[in-house]
């Protein structure tokens, strides 16, 4: 006897649903149960790591904190792919040196921009 051949798919997909369906369930029950609701002025209060919140949840920041944040992403995602030529450079081909060389150019053709536009300036 063969099953029939949507049968495990059938199986899959309902434990697909279960599975993050389950302990949304199971905890909507405990709570109901046994954590009853304690309403009060010290429970519905802003709490923000032991300090009493002042002012508006919105603040602005400038713009060029996070273009320094993007550069800095930037720079140091160039190190990750430094480490394998760093770690591989004495078996490596001319070619290759070469073409992290026109990397590094590119890199700091990018920093030497960003220091000329003032992204880098923290005194604005």
């Amino acid at each position: 006897m063969t099953p029939e051949p949507y049968f495990f798919l059938l199986i899959f997909i309902g434990v697909a649903f279960v599975f993050p369906i389950a302990p949304l369930v199971l905890a909507w029950l405990w709570r109901h149960f046994f954590q009853p609701a304690k309403p009060g002025a010290a429970k519905n209060a802003t709490y923000e790591c032991g300090v009493e919140s002042l002012g508006e949840a919105q603040v602005q920041f400038q713009s060029q904190f996070y273009l320094y944040a993007i550069i800095f992403l930037i720079f140091d995602v160039e190190s990750i792919f430094l480490i394998p030529f760093a770690v591989a450079f004495t078996g490596l081909p001319i070619g290759a040196f070469v073409a992290i060389l026109v990397f590094l150019l590119l890199l700091f053709e990018g920093l030497v921009w960003a220091w000329s536009k003032g992204c880098l300036n923290w005194a604005k």
